[in-house]
């Protein structure tokens, strides 16, 4: 685990996530040539960290990505279902939906921010982390999971609580946890939109860049989708 420390971008970085924005995309980040040639199907699970706030859509990480696995062959498509403000409360609730609509072969849950903003009972988060997990895995995805963050001043116990429950959660359903992405990002005022909220266009290509060398090997390491 990352230990998170206090600054005013890390700050302001988690702030944002509080703004119940609903301008998201589920569709594929970028659209296949050919049905049949794709491999693996990636939905992200997320909030404002996945939905490209301030941006437009093909700025994010999440569709740089998508065009990096495109450039390099890599047969991935991407489903970006991440919504800024979403919390695991709500992300439980459309992932029925998403999962029947787009037949994911891996879920990446981004999610847990808001929750632990909003001052949500971390056992009620893990809680919804695990019925999300397991519904993923029922309906035939491989899950990965990605580990939050939130300020320390929100006390040391639950800070502590919140920063533990992303492992606890990982291992008690033996899923990848994923080292929380924007731990040196949200330090650079540089890579921050002028609100020093959010992380601008230049931050994305890293963001994109540090995914693609986390999430590649995990993805095409399992069982395809579709035998090519």
């Amino acid at each position: 685990m990352f230990v998170f420390q206090r600054h005013r971008y890390i700050l302001a970085a988690f702030i944002f996530l509080l703004i119940p924005w609903a301008s998201y995309s589920d569709q594929p980040a970028a659209t296949s040539s050919d049905e049949e040639l794709v491999t693996y199907r990636l939905l992200i699970v997320g909030d404002s960290l996945s939905a490209a706030y301030g941006l437009k859509q093909h700025q994010g990480w999440v569709s740089l990505l998508q065009n990096t696995w495109r450039s390099d062959n890599v047969p991935i498509d991407v489903i970006n279902a991440a919504i800024s403000g979403e919390t695991t409360d709500g992300a439980l609730a459309r992932l029925p939906r998403l999962l029947e609509q787009h037949n994911p072969s891996h879920v990446l849950i981004e999610l847990g921010g808001n929750d632990g903003l909003q001052g949500h009972p971390v056992g009620k988060m893990k809680a919804n982390l695990s019925k999300m997990i397991t519904m993923a895995e029922n309906a035939g995805a491989t899950v990965l999971l990605q580990d939050m963050q939130i300020p320390t001043n929100y006390g040391k116990r639950y800070t502590q609580m919140f920063t533990d429950a992303f492992e606890n959660v990982a291992e008690q359903h033996d899923v990848p946890l994923l080292p929380f992405f924007l731990e040196k990002i949200a330090l650079k005022a540089e890579l921050m939109q002028r609100d020093g909220i959010h992380p601008n266009a230049e931050a994305q290509p890293q963001i994109a860049e540090l995914m693609n060398e986390r999430l590649r090997p995990l993805i095409i390491s399992t069982e395809p989708l579709i035998s090519e």
